[in-house]
């Protein structure tokens, strides 16, 4: 298993067990985190606070995750299992609604971490299985 490989499926072991220390100790200082239909933030603050935002709106766990790496470079795809518990800014109100989605990364390794994470997943289909 290559190096990147690793990496991400550390962050998910961690991600699966709340441990957001866990996830951070697999992310570059200086991570770029391009967010699903958002910006890009840079560095481990701007994660936390992100990470933080999600817990706070979000009860989420992965499975089915299938990781590939070539070199530096990786991806993975998996299924979200969540439940929106607050409503976040800018999509309909939060009642507890359950969903399941498909989703997926692709992450950059740099300096033995992850330095770039950039995620996708279809908010149209989000938003349909929460209505």
């Amino acid at each position: 298993m290559s190096t990147i490989e690793s990496l991400i499926h550390a962050y998910f072991d961690a991600f699966n067990r709340g441990d957001v220390e866990g996830q951070l100790a697999t992310l570059h200082p200086e991570i770029e985190h391009d967010i699903n239909e958002g910006g890009t933030e840079v560095g481990i603050d701007a994660f936390r606070k992100f990470k933080a935002h999600m817990d706070t709106c979000y009860r989420e766990q992965i499975r089915d995750l299938v990781v590939m790496g070539n070199g530096s470079r990786g991806a993975a795809e998996f299924i979200v299992d969540g439940e929106y518990v607050v409503t976040d800014t800018g999509l309909p109100d939060a009642a507890g609604q359950k969903y399941s989605i498909r989703a997926a990364i692709f992450a950059e390794e740099r300096d033995g971490l992850i330095g770039r994470m950039t995620s996708y997943y279809n908010l149209k289909g989000w938003i349909e299985a929460i209505s």
